[in-house]
C-alpha cells in the first residue's frame, strides 16, 4: 500500500492545489500532497483574489466543427486499465501505464508534442476538508452517468468540470489561484465562494482520478501571452485541444 499512497500523493497535486472538501462517502485524510510534483504542478503563490462565480455557456466555449459531447471521433484509440476503466484518446496522443507494483491505474496522457493533457489515477484514498472558500469560476459541467456505482443513487452523480479558483487578474498559475479540468462527486457551488477543487470519484476499491491543470507552457491558448492566467484559462475552453481532452475524459467508463 507504500507504493499506492506515494503514487496518490503525485497525482493530488493536480486537483488538490488549494487543499479540498470532503467527497460525499469518502474516507478523511490529509489533503496535503507528498509525492513528487508532476510536470503540470504550478509554481509561484499569489493570494486569492474576490469576485464571483462565471459561467460560461456551452455555445461560449464550443468552436464550429467540434465533435458533439458523448461521440467518440472516428479513429481514436481506446484505453483500457488493468482494474477496468477505459476511455477513447486522439490518434496523435500517447497513453502510457508503467504498470508495475503501483497499486493501481497510473496513466499518463500526453499530446503530439509530448505535452501531458491528463492523467489518470485509480486506487487513490479520498478526502479532506474545507478550511477556506475561494472566488471561483466554472467554465464547462456535464454529469457522467457511466460512472455512477450501483447501488450509490444516495450519492452525487460523477461529473466533468473545468473550473479555477482564485484572483483573476494574477499571473498564475500559482497555489492559490489555478484552474483545473476532471472528474468531482462534489455539489455545483452555488454562492460567491467555493470550497478548493476536489477532482476525485469513487471508484473500487476507493477512489480514482481523470484530469489536469490547466498550464499555458503545455494547453495552447490564443491570445497575448500577458494575458492573466484565468483569462487564459476561459478562453482555452474554446480551442480544439481543450475539445479533445474534454471528449476523452469524458468518454470514461467502465471496460467491457
Amino acid at each position: 500500500m507504500g507504493h499506492a499512497r506515494q503514487t496518490a500523493g503525485t497525482a493530488l497535486g493536480l486537483v488538490l492545489l488549494l487543499g479540498g472538501c470532503a467527497a460525499p462517502g469518502a474516507q478523511q485524510e490529509s489533503p496535503q500532497a507528498q509525492g513528487t510534483p508532476s510536470a503540470s504542478d504550478p509554481p509561484g503563490s499569489t493570494s486569492a483574489g474576490t469576485g464571483t462565480p462565471s459561467e460560461v455557456t456551452p455555445s461560449e466555449v464550443t468552436p464550429s466543427g467540434v465533435t458533439p459531447s458523448g461521440v467518440t471521433p472516428s479513429g481514436w484509440q481506446t484505453f483500457t486499465t488493468s482494474d477496468g476503466l477505459s476511455f477513447d484518446y486522439p490518434p496523435d496522443w500517447t497513453a502510457k501505464d508503467p504498470g508495475g507494483d503501483l497499486g493501481g491505474a497510473f496513466v499518463d496522457v500526453t499530446n503530439a508534442d509530448g505535452k501531458p493533457m491528463a492523467q489518470l489515477r485509480t486506487n487513490i484514498v479520498t478526502g479532506a476538508e474545507c478550511t477556506v472558500q475561494y472566488p471561483y469560476q466554472v467554465y464547462d459541467s456535464q454529469p457522467l452517468q457511466a460512472l455512477v456505482e450501483p447501488g450509490s443513487a444516495d450519492r452525487g452523480m460523477p461529473r466533468y468540470v473545468y473550473e479555477s479558483r482564485g484572483d483573476g487578474t494574477g499571473p498564475g498559475p500559482a497555489q492559490n489561484t489555478t484552474a483545473a479540468y476532471g472528474i468531482t462527486m462534489m455539489p455545483e457551488e452555488t454562492g460567491p465562494l467555493a470550497c478548493p477543487m476536489f477532482h476525485l470519484f469513487l471508484w473500487p476499491p476507493s477512489g480514482a482520478l481523470f484530469g489536469g491543470t490547466y498550464n499555458p507552457a503545455n494547453n495552447l491558448t490564443p491570445g497575448p501571452a500577458a494575458l492573466p492566467y484565468l483569462e487564459k484559462a476561459k478562453r482555452y475552453a474554446a480551442t480544439p485541444e481543450y475539445q479533445s481532452i474534454r471528449t476523452m475524459i469524458t468518454s470514461l467508463r467502465p471496460a467491457g
